[in-house]
C-alpha cells in the first residue's frame, strides 16, 4: 500500500517473487472512468474507489478459495478502504511502502507512461490514512533499495524462510 509513486507495484513484485506468491497490479483493476479521471488530474472519490476496492476484494478472495496467497499492488489509502479489501479475506496483511514527499515527487515526475499525473500526490496525501496500531501491517521505507525493503517486510511479518 501507499500512494502513487512509492513503489508499492516493483516492492510488491519483488516480495510476491521471493515468497512464490502470484503478483496482482490493483491498477488494472480500475474501470476505464477511474484511469480517465486520473489522467486527467481529477482525484477520485470514495464512489470511484468503491467498485475497484469491492474487485480487489473478489479477487483477494478467489485466491483465498484455492488456497493461495498472494501479493496485491493497491494504495489502500483510507482505513475504510482496507476493511473493504478484508472483506475478501480477514487474514489480509499491509506493507504500506512509505517515504518523503522529495522523494514521492522525484518520481512522479521522472515516471513515464502512467495514468497517474504528479499533480494528483497532494489529494493522495491528504487523503492517506497510516496503518492503526490494530491494523496487521508493517511500513518500509521507499529510500531503502527494494532488495531491503523486502528483507525488512518478510523479517517484521515474520515471513522469513
Amino acid at each position: 500500500m501507499g500512494v502513487s509513486g512509492c513503489g508499492k507495484s516493483t516492492t510488491g513484485e519483488a516480495l510476491a517473487a521471493h515468497l512464490g506468491w502470484p503478483f496482482v497490479e490493483g491498477d488494472s483493476f480500475h474501470p476505464e472512468a477511474n484511469v480517465a479521471k486520473m489522467r486527467a488530474g481529477i482525484p477520485l472519490d470514495d464512489d470511484d474507489r468503491a467498485p475497484w476496492l469491492r474487485a480487489l476484494a473478489a479477487e483477494i478472495g478467489r485466491n483465498e478459495a484455492l488456497g493461495q496467497s498472494s501479493v496485491i499492488g493497491c494504495s489502500s489509502l483510507k482505513r475504510a478502504y482496507r476493511d473493504i479489501l478484508r472483506e475478501g479475506a480477514p487474514r489480509v496483511r499491509f506493507l504500506h511502502v512509505h517515504g518523503s514527499r522529495a522523494l514521492l515527487e522525484s518520481r512522479l515526475s521522472h515516471r513515464e507512461g502512467h495514468f497517474f499525473p504528479a499533480k494528483l500526490l497532494d489529494s493522495q496525501l491528504a487523503t492517506l490514512e497510516p496503518l492503526a496500531a490494530d491494523e496487521d501491517g508493517v511500513v518500509v521505507d521507499m529510500a531503502l533499495s527494494v532488495e531491503d525493503q523486502v528483507r525488512q517486510a518478510l523479517r517484521q511479518m515474520g515471513l522469513e524462510g
